[in-house]
């Protein structure tokens, strides 16, 4: 398995919506973002629980802990060897909140509708 590259994903008018969150972090949950996002470019989708764990649908959670709280990255897996970051935030309860994982899938959609894939 090739080393996996990780990308933001970017909306018509070319805005990254999970870059934004990313940079909106305070500086060690940012440190946290790469430092677990650099173990997923490393090990890829042998990444287990507690850094990251599948939602279904094709939608995974990248999982780490900030000043903020419980932080939570989606993506997918597009192509084998990369990731496309679709969205992030701050969990508040147990669970992954519905309308965050719907948010992941209809920026999947859309992406690879862009891409033709």
């Amino acid at each position: 398995m090739g080393k996996i590259e990780c990308l933001f994903y970017f909306n018509e008018s070319g805005k990254s919506p999970v870059e934004e969150f990313v940079k909106s972090l305070d500086p060690r949950g940012r440190r946290k973002f790469f430092y677990v996002k650099n173990l997923l470019e490393a090990f890829g989708r042998n990444l287990a629980y507690p850094h990251a764990k599948y939602l279904g649908d094709d939608i995974f959670e990248l999982r780490f802990k900030g000043t903020e709280g419980h932080i939570r990255t989606l993506y997918f897996f597009h192509s084998g060897n990369c990731v496309i970051f679709t969205n992030g935030f701050i969990k508040k309860t147990g669970k992954t909140p519905h309308n965050q994982k719907q948010t992941a899938m209809d920026r999947r959609k859309n992406y690879l509708q862009r891409t033709g894939d």
